[in-house]
């Protein structure tokens, strides 16, 4: 997995920082977690087409999070996008994206689908599921949780002990299905062990809540709000937003293995104070640049 962070800042973009999106590219799909204005210039100075966006996140419907949803998919219909764009959102996003598209005039069409999501498991493959939970921000507002799958690996030495040829046999194995080998069966056990699948969660505007430890639990990486330091507390706290303190304090508390801090409030010239709130309760912390690139 790649995951590209395109928008690092909150309300206010500055000249480093756009507003708020990411990235995620896995195998054959790309999932692009909220859509704050400029997110498609975004995509070109990183250097990946929109055209690999297969999914859509919505957190919520404030602005920084989706002022860039009416060009991003203009520029998709234009480029003659050939699939159907998913797009998944709190409550209330079905009234608001026709109010979108009554605003705005889209010359060509676009093949897409709206479903509003509940908490939960939302969409689930052979490969990975995706899970939203409630946030608190006084408005309809979710986080995300990626689970890859636990894949079967085939032990190539038990493998070989048992005269097993390369081929379909082994894929079946694989397939956690029995065999039958010059009269003998053989089981996925016999010769496969487990590897565990990656898992990423998202953190979106939020007061700190049960809903963030459960999302974070036991995560590769965890992307998390952290508007503000903590000695501005009592200011997170009255905006519905958590501090960086806060965002590292739920990584460590929920066994997260590495921490990514974003939507930085526009106050913040230098990224110093917000890394070492983090860091003071969770070594494993970083302060997420846009463009920046981390593959797991």
């Amino acid at each position: 997995m790649e995951i590209i962070f395109l928008g690092t800042s909150s309300m206010v973009p500055t000249k480093e920082r756009n507003q708020t999106a990411i990235f995620m590219s896995y195998k054959n799909e790309g999932i692009l977690v909220d859509c704050g204005e400029g997110t498609q210039r975004q995509f070109k100075l990183a250097g990946r087409s929109i055209s690999k966006i297969t999914r859509i996140l919505i957190s919520h419907w404030h602005g920084d999070h989706v002022l860039g949803l009416p060009g991003l998919m203009q520029s998709l219909a234009a480029s003659e996008y050939d699939r159907k764009l998913m797009i998944y959102g709190p409550k209330g996003s079905k009234k608001r994206f026709k109010a979108m598209f009554e605003a705005f005039v889209f010359d060509k069409p676009l093949d897409f689908q709206i479903e509003e999501v509940e908490p939960g498991i939302f969409f689930e493959n052979s490969e990975f599921r995706i899970i939203a939970y409630s946030l608190v921000h006084g408005i309809d507002t979710l986080g995300f949780r990626f689970e890859e799958k636990d894949r079967l690996r085939i032990d190539v030495k038990k493998a070989k002990k048992l005269g097993l040829p390369d081929g379909p046999l082994l894929g079946q194995l694989q397939e956690n299905k029995s065999i039958t080998h010059k009269g003998k069966k053989i089981l996925p056990k016999d010769v496969t062990y487990t590897v565990e699948g990656l898992k990423i969660g998202i953190i979106s505007d939020t007061s700190l809540c049960d809903s963030c430890y459960k999302i974070a639990e036991g995560v590769d990486v965890l992307i998390s709000e952290a508007t503000y330091t903590s000695d501005l507390n009592d200011k997170a706290e009255e905006y519905n937003h958590m501090t960086a303190k806060n965002a590292g304090l739920i990584a460590s508390q929920a066994n997260s293995k590495k921490l990514y801090l974003i939507h930085l409030s526009a106050r913040y010239k230098s990224t110093n104070d917000i890394l070492e709130d983090a860091k003071s309760v969770f070594e494993e912390s970083y302060v997420a640049q846009d463009l920046m690139k981390i593959k797991i």
